[in-house]
Formats: structure tokens, sequence, C-alpha cells
């Protein structure tokens, strides 16, 4: 994880801040996560205990305000945070990117006193916050979302929620849930985003989903039947939803971008270890030009991806009136990219790159699913393309 150092320092400009944010991360990651990595994986445990861990490290509201306990940096700063995290393990550095995009949605957009209610336990991850946008039948399509919540109790004090989110991550483990729920019209108008407690009366959890990576957290359903959740838990009001949902996405593009940089990294550098010792006909495998240049190429890509991820989250924290689409690119380039690195590092191990032990398969299986969350790699095309030549 070194090389992360290294080739930030030498290609993009630091300050001493960042790189003393950097630096911390990466002896976390390395003392904390990358030993247990693959027992967590193998296991499919969530290391709730090393997450909380974090809380006093100032993960828990990366770019939440000081005030309730936030850290109150930058997007830069953050997807530096992700991508040292996720050089140990990309899933436990997900995990740690949904949880503050949570937080960042209450502290953005709640009240005063919704803020100090929720945010002090979430940045200091007593509670940990999942996100629930997708459902069963709505996923780039999020505006057609189904889960209603109706008022109820007297004088309207209550939301009663129905229906079900998908694929959300922390369910069952999570300690709140941001919900978008249907509260009006069809279409984005009539979305509202509310808080939602574990203990919350009619709240449930469906099974835990079989995945192909990301075996360290759990993804499940989560379920609404008739529960009741108080109106003051609404984040802006009604009808503020939809603006929220996509307020998000473009630090959230960020952030598993740096989680796919940072195991692509990592990848990487167990393929060119390994290239560098593994003997066939009379030498190491990495004196063959054939490989030379396949190593080649995977450096340069990894170095492309990390200056565009980086410009764009400098593009986020200047609120350029392009950062959306610098957002887009980012995720759906470095997404694309270092799949494809951790998927060639597995073939420069051969065999061995197969085995679960190497590390190499559970990176591979985990950046996969990078290139679908967070908006998939071909909506991310269509936003590019609406910022070029209009909607």
């Amino acid at each position: 994880m070194d090389a992360i150092a290294d080739r930030a320092d030498s290609q993009f400009d630091l300050n001493k801040d960042q790189r003393a944010i950097r630096d911390m991360t990466v002896g976390f990651a390395a003392e904390r996560v990358a030993p247990f990595a693959l027992e967590w994986d193998r296991e499919r445990h969530f290391p709730a205990d090393v997450i909380r861990e974090t809380g006093p490290l100032g993960f828990g509201g990366i770019y939440v305000r000081e005030d309730v306990g936030g850290s109150g940096l930058g997007r830069l700063d953050a997807v530096l945070i992700f991508e040292a995290l996720a050089a140990a393990c990309p899933g436990f550095s997900s995990f740690i990117s949904i949880h503050n995009m949570a937080a960042w949605m209450i502290d953005t957009f709640g009240d005063e006193a919704q803020r100090q209610r929720l945010l002090p336990r979430l940045t200091s991850m007593e509670w940990l916050a999942s996100y629930c946008l997708t459902e069963p039948g709505s996923g780039s399509d999020a505006a057609a979302l189904k889960t209603r919540a109706a008022r109820s109790g007297g004088n309207g004090s209550d939301y009663v929620l129905n229906g079900a989110k998908q694929f959300i991550s922390g369910a069952g483990d999570s300690d709140v849930y941001v919900t978008m729920v249907r509260t009006g019209e069809d279409g984005p108008k009539g979305i509202s985003t509310i808080v939602v407690p574990k203990d919350a009366p009619g709240l449930s959890f469906g099974a835990i989903e079989n995945k192909m990576g990301w075996h360290m957290q759990s993804t499940r359903q989560v379920i609404f039947e008739d529960c009741k959740v108080p109106a003051e838990n609404v984040l802006s009001g009604e009808g503020a939803g939809f603006r929220i949902a996509m307020a998000g996405l473009d630090g959230g593009r960020l952030n598993i971008a740096a989680c796919s940089l940072g195991g692509a990294q990592s990848a990487f550098e167990k393929a060119l270890a390994y290239a560098g010792e593994r003997q066939a006909f009379g030498q190491t495998i990495d004196r063959f030009q054939a490989l030379q240049f396949k190593l080649a190429d995977m450096e340069t890509e990894l170095q492309a991806s990390r200056m565009l991820l980086y410009s764009a989250a400098a593009r986020l924290d200047s609120k350029a009136h392009d950062a959306s689409k610098w957002s887009a690119m980012a995720k759906r380039f470095v997404t694309d990219r270092c799949f494809d690195i951790a998927n060639d590092a597995l073939q420069v191990h051969g065999g061995y790159g197969y085995l679960h032990e190497y590390g190499i398969e559970k990176l591979v299986r985990d950046l996969r699913v990078h290139q679908i969350l967070e908006g998939t790699n071909e909506i991310m095309r269509v936003i590019i393309a609406r910022h070029l030549i209009g909607k």
C-alpha cells in the first residue's frame, strides 16, 4: 500500500494534511483490516467492531460538519481514505462509503434538531447507517419507486411505510436506514426521504443474499409492513427526496471509484511481486516481454484512473458546474479499468490466482459490482452524453 502514497504524491498536489490523512488510513487498514479480510470473506462475517473503530479516526462523518462530530473534510480527502481502505478490503471500504452517504444526507438536508439528534451517534460510529433507494422493480429508474409512506396518528404525527427495498448493504446490521419513499404523485416530485430506525415497528429484513463478492457485508431486502416512523424523521419536508437522492450520487460515485482504485492497486502490486518470483523456462516470468507489456498497461491504466478520479473529486469540492459529468466519467472509467486490472492480475498468477488464499480472486469478485451500483456504467454514459449534447 506504500505505492499509493508514492504515486499520489508525485502525480497530484496533495497538501500536508491530505498526506497525513492518507498515511493514517493506510496504517489502520494494514493493521486492522488487511490481515483479516480473507477470513471475513470466507466466513461471511460483518466486522462491526472493526468498523466502529473507524469512528475515533473521523471516518463516521468524513464530510459532515464538525459541530456534530464530523471531520468536515472534502471529497478529495474522502477519496484518499476510501482508496487506502479498499487496498486492504474493497467491501470494508464500500460500507464506510455507504454510511458516510447516509450521514451526509442528514447533515446537508436535515434541520438542526435532526442533525443534533441523529448525527453524533453516526459520526462516532455508535450507530451504523444504510441507504435505501433501489427496489425489486426499480433500479436505474429510481423515480419509479413504489414504497409508500402515508400520514397517520394524531395530527399526522407518524408515517406508515409499506413496500420493500432491494440489495441494501448492511441490512439487518445497521442501526438507521435513510430511505426514499413515495408520499405523493408518481414521478420524482412525489418522493420523500425519511430516516427509519432499526427498532421501528413493522421493519424487517429478507434473507441474506448469496452474492458473488462483498461477502463481509450482508445484503438483504429491507421490508416495510405498516412500519411506523415519526414524521419528525422526514428530511427537508415532503417532495424533496429525489433531489436528495441525486445530490448524494456524485460523491457516492467518486467513493466507489476510489474503492475500485484501491482494490486494483493491491491486485497490481500482488501481480508485480508474483511475476518477479515465479520461475518458468529458466527465468522469472517478468523477463518475458508479453508479460512486461501487460504490466505496463496495468500501471498506465492505474495512473490514468487515479488522475481522473482526483480531478473529478477536486471539481466536486470546488462546486464546478460540470462536476456531475466528471463524477460520472470517473465512476465509469475507473470502475471499468480497475476491474480489468484486477482480472489481469489474476491471469498473471495463473492457477494460483484462482485460489482464495492468494487474495486475487476476492478482489476480482469484490470489484465487479462497482460497475453496477451508484448508477450502472451504462447510465454513466447517458449522464455524460446529456452534458455534451443536452437532454
